[in-house]
């Protein structure tokens, strides 16, 4: 999910908080040589347990009805439904259809980052009260979109939000802004905490939890234009946190005890995301290829390097040093979300969840399994 859970959306994780996962208004990475794709053998893969090869593999296959669409997975999906639940046949299959690549960076390291974000719960209500008062808006009445491809074809994926001035287009109000005036839009709950809001907006999905026990799903839906700026590294610029400091809760516990600064906290990151009702559900939260993520075998990728949908192999560690090694499926995508070996893991649902996510920063590996006898993505000269 991370400006995604989808998309804009915007990882929940030390390095979202502190460098800015959907895709949209991230800050523009810094150029990064040509990814490179090393050819490798299924001996080369760290060894896995049957149950996480097998959730791993049931995470990937939850989208082959979307993949089948697409000619680069549609074989392979057709076969995978015809595959039963055992670790033996999982493996013959894989290693029937699928070629092993190790993902490696411009400067050929197999070593890159993995991160993690969640679905968090925030208490909230469907009318304001003295307590509940900080707007979850849905998308502006007033706020027009423009997809740049519809003219300039190389700018695939590139939109443009803004406002019509009369007969000119400016751009959209920044979350300052919006925070002080609102805007023209439904409100779908309102929160205790504007800092509840402010991470929302980072994970790019998540529930409320009203006094009648139902929980509120909402979900990414568009967002203003204005690029991301992580509220952490302000706090590193004021000298308010070290760097190394910087997690969710050192964030919040640095809001409750300057409660008159934060306005000015928020307004550091002009970036303001609107949200969606989603269908009440136990399923995960959608992502950008628009399934339910799993938790722990979903992942937010860099989809310049790794198209949606693809299934990879992970080696990386849990916050505590505990190995963390499956194959995790590629359904989401997020501004924050970089580079060559690069991936974002959703943990779950929850406070459990986010502790794990907000302290996940880890060194890790990834490999590619890509059907046989198909071309390699296309990479960019310059990431």
């Amino acid at each position: 999910m991370k400006f995604s859970l989808r998309h804009l959306g915007l990882a929940f994780s030390a390095l979202a908080l502190l460098a800015g996962c959907n895709g949209g208004g991230p800050e523009k990475p810094k150029p990064h040589a040509l990814a490179t794709y090393v050819s490798g053998t299924w001996k080369d893969l760290p060894q896995v347990s049957d149950s996480d090869l097998l959730a791993g593999f049931e995470a990937w296959r939850s989208a082959c009805e979307r993949l089948k669409r697409d000619a680069i997975w549609a074989n392979t999906c057709s076969a995978a439904a015809n595959v039963p639940s055992d670790s033996s046949q999982v493996r013959s299959f894989l290693q029937s259809q699928l070629d092993v690549y190790s993902m490696r960076s411009g400067e050929n390291s197999a070593n890159g980052l993995i991160t993690g974000y969640y679905e968090p719960v925030y208490p909230g209500s469907l009318t304001r009260t003295d307590s509940a008062h900080v707007p979850v808006y849905g998308v502006p009445d007033d706020m027009i979109v423009v997809a740049l491809d519809s003219v300039y074809p190389e700018l695939k994926g590139k939109r443009l939000r803004g406002r019509l001035d009369g007969r000119t287009l400016k751009p959209y109000d920044t979350a300052e802004v919006i925070n002080q005036q609102g805007v023209p839009a439904p409100v779908l709950a309102w929160l205790t905490d504007p800092m509840d809001l402010q991470f929302l907006q980072i994970q790019g999905s998540g529930r409320i939890q009203l006094d009648s026990g139902r929980q509120l799903r909402v979900g990414y839906a568009d967002q203003n234009g204005h690029p991301y700026r992580p509220v952490g590294r302000w706090l590193v610029e004021q000298g308010q946190l070290k760097k190394d400091d910087v997690t969710m809760g050192s964030i919040h516990a640095w809001a409750q005890a300057n409660p008159t600064r934060v306005p000015e906290l928020l307004a550091s990151n002009p970036s303001y995301v609107f949200f969606s009702g989603r269908p009440d559900s136990n399923e995960g939260p959608r992502g950008s290829l628009n399934v339910p993520l799993t938790a722990g075998y979903s992942v937010a990728i860099d989809r310049k390097v790794i198209p949606l949908g693809s299934l990879l192999w992970l080696s990386t560690t849990r916050p505590d040093g505990a190995p963390v090694v499956r194959p995790v499926a590629a359904q989401d995508t997020g501004g924050a979300i970089t580079g060559e070996v690069r991936a974002d893991l959703f943990w779950g649902t929850g406070a459990e969840a986010g502790e794990l996510a907000g302290n996940m920063k880890q060194q890790g590996q990834i490999w590619l399994l890509w059907p046989k006898g198909t071309p390699l993505p296309e990479v960019p000269k310059a990431l």
